[in-house]
């Protein structure tokens, strides 16, 4: 079995800059927060000194963004040199990145695309994880992908998703808000999902906000993180604890930032839940 996380079986959040000094003055049980790495790039500086200040107090997960495992270039050598320093330094709790691909021929995307699904890109992602982790020393997880349009065989996105953790050694990053987002843009139900994860090798789930956007006259689900958790989402991480019993959970915002205050009653409504459900297993 892969070596899955040792984050407190309880919620977290992104951290934001907006939030340093509430963050680093909350005493909630089982807090912990996550940081995007390539934000922490940098060769010294108070972001240096602000994440030091976080790892001394919290557990941390750093969750990357500009890998491209799912594209057709190996990870780039000086991006991996980069962040095994910040690992190397900060010793953060668990280490994730996306099944998806933002690079190609040296031309950034702001976006994570998701990779074809077919057996050489399966076996080529493989590859790209195993590289990772490999230079990493460590294992990582792995996020699950948004879908915009039906790509060639969507269908087995799910499957592929699993099939490459398995293959790689790597855990799962199970984000929640993608696959309601794949649900409303490409009618790839939820419930695949849920059928398919094994509960056994998630390390982190993610709960995020969406929005709606009409393009050529059609309403398509963005993941945007700028908006607070559907109801959606929460009926669907229900349906994924009564499964599989509880995990790690982030609260993600990436945009039209909130107070602390209101993102951490998010962080409390996921932790309730949560306890709510140990406690009836308990009881059972």
């Amino acid at each position: 079995m892969v070596d899955l996380s040792k984050l407190p079986l309880n919620a977290g959040l992104g951290l934001k800059p907006e939030h340093y000094d509430d963050a680093l003055a909350c005493s909630k049980d089982g807090l912990w927060f996550e940081i995007h790495p390539e934000n922490y790039m940098v060769a010294g500086g108070p972001r240096l000194t602000w994440l030091q200040a976080f790892c001394d107090k919290f557990p941390m997960s750093f969750h990357g963004v500009g890998l491209s495992l799912g594209g057709l270039d190996r990870p780039d050598k000086e991006h991996l040199k980069r962040l095994k320093y910040l690992i190397d330094r900060f010793s953060p709790t668990q280490v994730s990145e996306h099944f998806a691909w933002s690079k190609h021929d040296n031309i950034y995307f702001a976006d994570l695309l998701p990779p074809p699904i077919n057996e050489a890109s399966l076996n080529r992602i493989v590859a790209h994880i195993e590289e990772t982790q490999e230079y990493l020393g460590r294992t990582i997880l792995i996020e699950n992908p948004s879908l915009y349009l039906p790509v060639a065989g969507f269908e087995e996105l799910p499957h592929i998703y699993v099939e490459a953790a398995k293959r790689s050694g790597a855990g799962l990053l199970f984000d929640l808000n993608n696959i309601a987002v794949c649900a409303a843009n490409v009618d790839l139900p939820y419930q695949s999902w849920l059928d398919v994860v094994p509960g056994d090798i998630v390390g982190e789930v993610h709960l995020a906000g969406s929005s709606s956007r009409t393009i050529k006259q059609e309403v398509v689900l963005i993941d945007s993180h700028d908006a607070p958790i559907s109801e959606l989402v929460w009926q669907i991480f229900e349906k994924f604890i009564d499964k599989n019993g509880v995990k790690p959970v982030l609260i993600e915002r990436d945009d039209n930032i909130p107070t602390f205050d209101e993102l951490l009653a998010e962080r409390d409504h996921a932790a309730e839940l949560m306890r709510e459900f140990s406690q009836k297993a308990t009881d059972v």
